[in-house]
């Protein structure tokens, strides 16, 4: 069975730092992507990672945020500097082969 676990969300104040984890099964991860979708908004693509390393950052979020993964675990990360409040959102992980998408985990970025 597909599954991907996001965890890691939280309410943190402006400039903050988050981790966020994406822990895949029943599958092995490839390209996979976080996305986010904020209240009234749509959904949008933050980072995206192959077998090789990041490839995509939104231009949102270069500089601050930075995507990774461990095959050993399974699992793909994004570290979340210098957080702004308009980063405010649930953020999703998808993987691109299995066209499967996790639950969400809620940033909130507020002092």
């Amino acid at each position: 069975q597909v599954q991907l676990v996001e965890s890691g969300g939280g309410l943190v104040q402006p400039g903050g730092s988050l981790k966020l984890s994406c822990l895949a099964s029943g599958f092995r991860i490839n390209v996979m992507e976080w996305h986010r979708q904020a209240p009234g908004q749509q959904r949008e693509v933050v980072a995206q990672i192959t077998k090789i390393g990041p490839t995509y950052y939104a231009a949102s979020v270069k500089g601050r945020f930075t995507i990774s993964r461990d095959n050993a675990k399974n699992t793909v990360y994004l570290q979340m500097n210098a957080l702004k409040s308009e980063d405010t959102a649930t953020y999703y992980c998808f993987s691109i082969e299995q066209g499967h998408w996790g639950l969400g985990t809620q940033v909130t970025v507020s002092a």
